[in-house]
């Protein structure tokens, strides 16, 4: 019997490799892995014009869009991308911020608001440390490069948020904030000039001692992507979601272990041998696990802040989100 062959794009992470090299091949499926380095392309092809049989997509638009009855895909809980996001705030040292209460009230460069790693910070920002945002005003564009950050389908906030566009100059995000055009960044990077101008820098400087306490305390670690499949793939061959979850689990499975094998180093990571250890004891050896179980709180507080921040009426059910992977 014939393969169905199945287009996938995703970034060529270390836990998908196997995929892409063939070493691993999902039942029953002729997988054409689409390597595409940056996520945002994937995203707006996904949504605006469902390019993909499957992809890794943003996993709050994907919650969004399903908790308003407006999702063309589902969902697998495998995730390509999670990172801690306490690092990724940036100042201005003469913005008079200090502590993150001091964000009320201020200018926020944004890349794109809705985007899950901005959802994550103002989330952690605001259960952790009791930042209000409601008096905050946003300016959303890239980060290093002039303009808007790719061009996103994104459902509307169900209550207006202050957000104007940087679209007046091709300026960056990153010279807005040196030029206190803006106070203050969120998002998946970090401005340029935090590496040359010293009066830009993290408002968390020991962001890595806050990262480990806040998942020791709250068992978050901030899910960035999700694998997303046509909903007609699904319903048309349902055990695509099966064959696929397995071989995930496979591909990520190959990755884990050569990492821990530390006789040639695999990355360009000179103390890779203290980080894999402390990577190995932190996480009891899996540190990306997938499944909704073990991802329970993350996932939920995903969806309190999706509330919060007006992105849905009301919280959805975690286990809801996901398609089944068995049988």
């Amino acid at each position: 019997m014939a393969r169905l062959p199945i287009t996938f794009a995703c970034a060529l992470y270390d836990r998908m490799q196997p995929l892409y090299t063939g070493e691993v091949q999902p039942e029953g499926i002729d997988l054409n892995f689409l390597a595409i380095e940056q996520p945002r392309p994937i995203f707006d092809r996904m949504s605006g014009g469902q390019e993909f049989d499957v992809a890794e997509y943003s996993s709050s638009e994907f919650v969004q869009r399903f908790a308003n009855k407006q999702c063309p895909f589902v969902a697998l809980p495998v995730f390509p991308s999670r990172v801690f996001r306490h690092g990724f705030i940036a100042v201005h040292k003469k913005a008079g911020i200090s502590k993150p209460k001091d964000l009320e009230g201020k200018r926020i460069g944004v890349p794109l608001w809705t985007m899950t790693a901005a959802i994550f910070i103002r989330g952690m920002l605001q259960h952790e440390y009791g930042v209000d945002f409601s008096k905050c005003h946003w300016v959303q564009g890239a980060m290093n490069t002039g303009g808007a950050h790719g061009s996103p389908t994104v459902l509307p906030l169900l209550k207006k948020v202050p957000i104007e566009s940087n679209t007046a100059t091709n300026k960056t995000m990153s010279d807005l904030l040196e030029e206190r055009v803006v106070d203050a960044t969120i998002g998946t990077s970090l401005p340029e000039a935090i590496r040359t101008n010293p009066d830009i820098v993290r408002l968390f400087p020991d962001f890595v001692d806050l990262e480990k306490d806040y998942y020791k305390r709250t068992r978050i670690y901030p899910i960035m992507h999700l694998v997303a499949i046509k909903k007609d793939i699904y319903e048309r061959y349902p055990f695509v979601a099966s064959s696929l979850y397995d071989a995930f689990v496979k591909s990520k499975q190959i990755a884990l272990e050569r990492m821990y094998n530390l006789r040639a180093l695999r990355y360009m990571v000179p103390w890779l041998m203290r980080d894999v250890d402390e990577c190995y004891e932190f996480f009891d050896g899996d540190p990306w696990p997938y499944g909704v179980e073990p991802n329970r709180p993350t996932l939920e507080a995903l969806v309190t802040y999706l509330v919060d921040q007006h992105l849905i009426e009301k919280p959805v059910k975690v286990d809801d989100l996901f398609v089944p992977t068995y049988g």
